[in-house]
């Protein structure tokens, strides 16, 4: 088995405070994927600062192929305990996924992460290791696919204390039912954070008393889709891109017309222009048999990079996703990368388009890869896995 995971958060910041007192941190490494979820003690400059530092010494770690256990004691042996409270300065959940499917989940003082499978919440065993003379909750398991894991930080469970709730706050139990409803239709990760978080947020009727972050984790299958755009320099190219094109695993998009007529002929297929008058500010989309969709070049790609660029700066939200629902080329491949891919392939052609060639836009081949360019450092920052031909 090979898995990959669909990972996103949503941080809600304490009332009246600019800085998150909570970071996550998502990280790949050549055989696995990694969540981490630090939660600094307080809340502002402080907190954020905390959180950070714990964040960044375990993803550094992780990456360089330290072991869990020596990057937890490293923290743990780092992080001194203050001497009011008697607690941490930061506490930590890190949730790391092999692709063979086998994992690891270690919490430090953090709310214990909510695991559904199969519509169940699932209750693994745990052993508690005692490092630098703090407790650690490490959980061994094996993943399989659609399994749902929840981090979050204390914020979460105290949502509602004192106000809409009694002093117990939402507890344990309540939110990770809540997420057990909320999974039994079959959700991004990013969009289940959105609902969780919203459910915090109406909790503390908008006045959060706690930096308040919930982190997502969904096992997943490798999900490759592959991007034609622009016709190649030389036009005897036009038949050896089409071939790798085509021969690569995953979903296909022809963006742009002059790509999409090169498609048509060399399949031996019709171009229909399929049109849509609810959207004119984005250009229609068309079919071609064999290919799952079919957009405009630039400005196409235009319009979703604005949406794939909300994503990244965590600008999601339920209005956020009715317009990545909306039926237009944007949209539409918007979503196929945000929802439906973990690997991105980009076949690029690297001619002047003559049907911009001689037009006031001039759309020419420095307009589209300027494009492409954006996308590349996009997706990565999305964390996909990004592949590059030219031709």
């Amino acid at each position: 088995m090979s898995v990959s995971i669909d990972v996103a958060w949503k941080s809600l910041n304490k009332d009246q405070e600019e800085l998150c007192g909570d970071q996550v941190e998502v990280l790949k490494t050549d055989d696995s994927d990694i969540v981490i979820l630090a939660d600094g003690m307080g809340s502002g400059v402080k907190a954020n600062i905390l959180a950070t530092l714990t964040s960044k010494i375990l993803g550094t770690m992780l990456h360089e192929g330290a072991a869990l256990e020596d990057c937890v004691e490293t923290v743990a042996r780092t992080l001194p305990v203050c001497k009011v409270r008697k607690t941490a300065y930061a506490t930590f959940s890190i949730l790391q996924i092999f692709h063979s499917g086998e994992a690891c989940l270690a919490e430090f003082d953090n709310p214990s992460c909510v695991f559904i499978r199969d519509g169940k919440i699932i209750n693994y065993p745990y052993e508690i290791r005692e490092i630098g003379g703090k407790k650690i909750h490490e959980y061994r398991f094996t993943v399989k696919k659609n399994d749902c894991f929840v981090l979050m930080s204390d914020g979460v469970i105290y949502a509602g204390a004192g106000a809409i709730l009694d002093l117990q706050g939402w507890t344990w139990e309540a939110m990770s039912e809540y997420t057990l409803k909320c999974t039994k239709q079959t959700l991004s990760a990013s969009r289940l954070a959105v609902m969780l978080s919203d459910a915090c947020s109406e909790l503390y009727e908008g006045k959060p008393g706690d930096d308040t972050t919930v982190a997502v984790a969904r096992v997943i299958e490798r999900r490759i889709v592959n991007i034609f755009t622009g016709p190649p320099a030389k036009k005897e190219d036009d038949e050896r891109l089409m071939h790798d094109f085509m021969n690569t695993e995953g979903k296909k998009v022809v963006a742009g017309g002059t790509s999409a007529n090169i498609a048509a002929r060399v399949l031996g297929k019709e171009i229909v222009t399929k049109v849509d008058t609810r959207n004119p500010d984005v250009p229609p989309m068309a079919v071609i048999d064999g290919i799952d969709l079919v957009t405009e070049g630039v400005l196409t790609l235009g319009r979703s990079l604005k949406l794939l660029k909300k994503y990244v700066r965590d600008e999601f939200d339920a209005e956020f996703f009715d317009e990545l629902d909306a039926d237009n080329g944007a949209s539409r491949l918007a979503k196929l990368l945000i929802e439906e891919c973990t690997e991105l392939n980009l076949f690029v052609g690297t001619a002047v388009n003559a049907a911009h060639k001689e037009t006031e836009l001039n759309f020419d081949l420095s307009m589209r890869q300027n494009l492409v360019e954006q996308l590349i450092r996009t997706a990565e920052e999305m964390g996909k896995t990004v592949k590059v031909s030219y031709y």
